[in-house]
């Protein structure tokens, strides 16, 4: 899939300029109150952004450069790094690691269990792994939570949007994963 970041970000600039709120995957992960945060699949920065806004210390990670372009120029002061997430290994761990924007969707099929394991494995002792993502695309609830169980990691909770609203057997889910 080709993307262009601008165009991408041009979306987000104008739910903003009319007055929506886009930054519920910021503000729930700043609910956990970490220092530290990885967003992978960052695309052009819109998480990240905003929570190094508020004093997090973020690192963005996405395959796609022009989304990365996008990115750098919005936020030169942020790390971003071009990687393949399924072979992703930062040799870095993070208070929480977020795959907002449906990032597993977007992973090959038959890669979602390397693609949990290598974001797990940044995920320090103690830390989240949030993910958010429809389910209507192939990819499920109980495989995506059995390959967070193989990554180690317990189900802490799921809600049905950003905003915590409960979790009824939707089309969307945000998975919130902790490392013992």
């Amino acid at each position: 899939m080709t993307w262009n970041g601008d165009e991408y970000q041009s979306r987000f600039d104008r739910i903003a300029a009319e007055g929506g709120d886009i930054h519920g995957e910021a503000a729930l992960v700043r609910s956990f109150g970490p220092s530290s945060v990885l967003d992978a699949g960052c695309g052009t920065g819109r998480v990240a952004i905003e929570l190094a806004r508020h004093g997090v210390e973020v690192v963005g990670v996405d395959t796609d450069g022009s989304m990365l372009a996008t990115a750098r120029r919005l936020a030169p002061e942020i790390r971003w790094y071009q990687e393949d997430l399924v072979h992703l290994d930062l040799a870095l761990s993070f208070d929480v690691v977020v795959l907002a924007g449906n990032v597993p969707l977007f992973t090959p099929p038959g890669t979602e269990p390397a693609l949990v394991a290598g974001a797990a494995a940044h995920v320090c002792p103690g830390g989240r792994l949030v993910a958010g993502f429809a389910l209507d695309r192939g990819y499920t609830l109980d495989e995506y939570d059995a390959h967070c169980r193989a990554a180690g990691l317990t189900l802490e909770a799921r809600y049905a949007t950003w905003s915590r609203d409960p979790y009824t057997d939707g089309k969307y889910a945000v998975s919130v994963h902790r490392k013992p």
